[in-house]
């Protein structure tokens, strides 16, 4: 689970790179633009997924709103 902190951190970067690519698109290269985008996504893609990961957990371990067995799914 990221921490608090960690994710305020990171979507404030999201936000500073929308900024940035907002500005780059009238001035820059394609390239830039391209480059930005792509770590805007990764930025959103560690959030998500690590929030995933943290329900799976949760309910391989019985845990949480989705607790339950994983039935033969696994097996």
């Amino acid at each position: 689970m990221l921490t608090n902190q960690v994710e305020e951190s990171l979507k404030e970067a999201e936000g500073c790179l929308r900024n940035a690519l907002h500005w780059s698109a009238k001035n820059e290269k394609p390239f830039v633009n391209s480059t930005i985008s792509e770590m805007i996504c990764k930025i959103d893609s560690l959030i998500k997924t690590d929030a995933l990961i943290d329900k799976l957990e949760e309910r391989m371990n019985g845990n949480g709103e989705d607790k339950g067995s994983w039935g033969t799914f696994f097996n």
